[in-house]
C-alpha cells in the first residue's frame, strides 16, 4: 500500500496556469512560484467585484481521537467529487504548521488519493507566508527591546511586556526565557517568550484582513505593552506597522494549487484553532466565492473550537453566510469516544458505538444553534462493520440528518460522489442561508465566555481565576470589551479536560488568563493547561522524515 507521499509523488500534476484557467484567471493574474503553485494578483479581486457568491460549505468535525477522523481528506475529496458531479467548485484552506509537521500530528495536506499537491512543498516552506509572518512579528519584537535600549521615551514597563516573539516550530525550550543579558550593549534583561507562529496575532492579523491598508491598520493596533502609568502602549507607537506591512504585502496574496484530480484549491493562512481562531483568511475565502459556485473550507479540530470561531469571528467580520456544515466522524472515533481502547478500535463494537455516538449528537445540536443544516460525512474505514455503519446513519436520520458513507482516502472523488450530491440537494432544499452567529457582541466579555462554555461546551458554568478576572477588568477599561471572544481551549474533549471524552456533564470551564488581541479584533481566553507554544513528542515524526542525494523527500506523511 503507497503511503500519502508516495501517492502525491506519483501524481501527474497539471501547470498552475492550466488549473487558473478553469477558474477563468489569466497569466496576469498570476505570480508563479515554479510550475505548480503561484499566487493571485490584487487586480483579480476588483476583476471578480461584481461575480454573484457561491455556496459556502463548512467541513467540521467531532473531538479528534488517535484514531484520526480526515477532517482535511475529506474536505479534499469533496471538492474533486463535486467536479465530477458536474459542479464548479473551489477549495479555500489552511496552511500547514512545521510544529504539527515535525511533531506529533504530521502533513496537513489531505490523505490518499484525497491530497493537494505539490505535497511537499506545501507542508514544508510552501510560498513563505509562514516564514514572513514570522520575520514580522520578531521585527515588532527587535524594534520593542531597541526602544528599551535607546532610552525608553515611551516609559514602557518592562514587567508588563505582552507581545511575544515566535516561531513556527515546536519548542517548548522557548516558551519563557531571559533576554537582553551579557551587558548594557546587549540590551536591557527582561523577561520574554516565544510561541508558535501560527498562534501569533500576526497570523490572525493576515487572516482577517481585507487589503493591505486594513492589514496595516490591524498592525498598527497590536497591543504591545504597558507603560509605567499603566497606559497601553500599541505597535503604532513604536512606529513599527509599515515596516511590518512591508514584510507581509506578498504574504497577504492568496496561494493557488490543485488537488490530486485538478481541481483549485486556495490556501492561505493557518492559525491553530485549539489556541487561534483556526481558519483559513478571508481574503482567500472571499475570492473563492466569487471564482466558483460552490466553496468548500474547513475549520481545525472539532466543531467546538474552530466551526464556533468560523462562525462567531470570521464570518462576523467577513459578513459571510455559510450555506451548510458537513461533519466529519469515524466509526472508529465514535467508539473511542465509547470507551474501547486505541488497539481495539478495529473490533466491531456497537455497543461502543452506541455509548460514544452522544459526542456526534452534541455537534450536530451545536450547528444547528447556528442555524445551518448539517450532513454527516462518516469517512469509512474497510474495518467498520455494516451493522455499525448503519446504526450511525439510522441515528443521524432520527435528528433530521443526511449521512454519506466517504471512501474519498482510498477512491479519490469518486469516493465521495454521495456526499456532494447529498451536499447539494440539503443547500438546494434551503432557499437562503439563515446563518446567525451565537452571541451578540454587546454582551460582556464574560457573558459571551459563558454562552459558549453552556451552549457548545455543555459546561455548567466559567470561572474566572483572579489573574484572568484583573485582565479582563483592564481590557474593559479599554474599551475592548464589544469584542468576540477566541477560546483556547483542549481539542480532545468538549470540556477543558482533555481526557473528558463523549459529551462530559458536571464540569465548570476554568479560565486562567484573558489578553487582548486588539489588531486581530478578539480577547483570547485562556483555559485550562493549554499552552501557545506546543513540545515535541517522545517520538517526534521528524524521525521518520529524509531527504535523498536526488533531492526526494521521504516519511512526511
Amino acid at each position: 500500500m503507497l503511503t500519502d507521499i508516495e501517492i502525491a509523488q506519483q501524481a501527474q500534476m497539471l501547470p498552475i496556469g492550466e488549473i487558473a484557467a478553469q477558474l477563468g484567471i489569466g497569466d496576469e493574474d498570476l505570480e508563479p512560484y515554479g510550475r505548480y503553485k503561484a499566487k493571485l494578483s490584487e487586480a483579480l479581486y476588483k476583476k471578480t467585484a461584481n461575480n454573484p457568491d457561491g455556496k459556502l460549505i463548512l467541513v467540521t468535525a467531532i473531538n479528534p481521537t488517535p484514531a484520526g477522523e480526515g477532517k482535511t481528506t475529506v474536505s479534499v475529496g469533496l471538492g474533486q467529487a463535486m467536479a465530477k458531479i458536474g459542479k464548479k467548485a473551489v477549495l479555500a484552506l489552511r496552511e500547514p504548521s512545521l510544529g504539527p509537521v515535525f511533531g506529533i500530528k504530521g502533513g496537513a495536506a489531505g490523505g490518499g488519493y484525497s491530497q493537494v499537491v505539490p505535497m511537499e512543498d506545501i507542508n514544508l516552506h510552501f510560498t513563505g507566508d509562514i516564514h514572513a509572518m514570522t520575520a514580522a512579528n520578531n521585527l515588532l519584537c527587535a524594534l520593542l527591546d531597541n526602544h528599551l535600549q535607546q532610552g525608553n521615551e515611551l516609559r514602557i514597563d518592562t514587567r508588563r511586556i505582552l507581545f511575544k516573539r515566535c516561531l513556527d516550530m515546536n519548542d517548548r525550550a522557548l516558551r519563557n526565557i531571559l533576554v537582553g543579558l551579557g551587558g548594557k550593549i546587549n540590551g536591557v534583561p527582561r523577561e520574554d517568550g516565544f510561541q508558535i507562529t501560527v498562534a501569533s496575532e500576526v497570523m490572525a492579523i493576515l487572516c482577517l484582513a481585507s487589503d493591505l491598508d486594513d492589514l496595516k491598520k490591524r498592525l498598527g493596533n497590536i497591543l504591545v505593552a504597558y507603560n509605567l502609568d499603566g497606559k497601553p502602549v500599541y505597535a503604532r507607537d513604536l512606529h513599527a506597522e509599515g515596516a511590518m506591512t512591508a514584510l507581509l504585502k506578498d504574504a497577504l496574496k492568496p496561494n493557488l494549487v490543485q488537488t490530486l484530480e485538478h481541481t483549485p484549491v486556495l490556501i492561505h493562512g493557518g492559525p491553530f484553532a485549539n489556541i487561534a481562531h483556526g481558519c483559513n483568511s478571508v481574503r482567500a475565502t472571499k475570492l473563492a466565492l466569487k471564482l466558483g459556485d460552490y466553496v468548500i473550507t474547513e475549520a481545525g479540530f472539532g466543531s467546538d473550537l474552530g466551526a464556533e470561531k468560523f462562525f462567531d469571528i470570521k464570518c462576523r467580520y467577513a459578513g459571510l453566510k455559510p450555506s451548510c456544515v458537513v461533519l466529519v466522524a469515524t466509526v472508529r472515533a465514535l467508539k473511542y469516544n465509547g470507551g474501547v481502547e486505541k488497539a481495539d478500535l478495529t473490533t466491531p463494537d456497537v455497543d461502543a458505538l452506541k455509548r460514544g455516538i452522544i459526542n456526534l449528537r452534541t455537534h450536530i445540536e451545536n450547528m444547528f444553534k447556528y442555524h445551518l443544516p448539517v450532513v454527516v460525512a462518516i469517512n469509512r474505514f474497510h474495518t467498520d462493520s455494516d451493522e455499525e455503519l448503519q446504526f450511525i446513519a439510522d441515528y443521524c436520520k432520527k435528528l433530521g440528518v443526511e449521512t454519506s458513507m466517504c471512501e474519498i482516502f482510498a477512491k479519490g472523488g469518486e469516493g465521495g460522489t454521495d456526499l456532494a450530491t447529498k451536499v447539494v440537494e440539503t443547500i438546494d432544499m434551503t432557499e437562503e442561508s439563515q446563518f446567525a452567529p451565537l452571541y451578540d457582541l454587546d454582551k460582556p466579555i464574560s457573558k459571551k465566555v459563558e454562552t459558549i462554555a453552556k451552549e457548545i461546551y455543555r459546561a455548567d458554568g466559567v470561572k474566572f481565576l483572579p489573574a484572568a478576572a484583573k485582565a479582563l477588568a483592564e481590557i474593559e477599561e479599554l474599551g475592548a470589551g464589544n469584542l468576540p471572544v477566541c477560546i483556547a481551549k483542549t481539542q480532545y474533549s468538549l470540556s477543558d479536560d482533555p481526557k473528558a471524552l463523549g459529551k462530559p456533564e458536571g464540569f465548570t470551564i476554568t479560565v486562567r488568563d484573558v489578553r487582548l488581541s486588539a489588531g486581530a479584533g478578539f480577547v483570547v481566553v485562556l483555559t485550562g493547561d493549554i499552552m501557545t507554544m506546543p513540545g515535541l513528542p517522545k517520538k517526534p515524526a521528524a524521525w521518520n522524515i529524509d531527504c535523498d542525494n536526488d533531492g526526494n523527500i521521504k516519511g512526511l506523511f
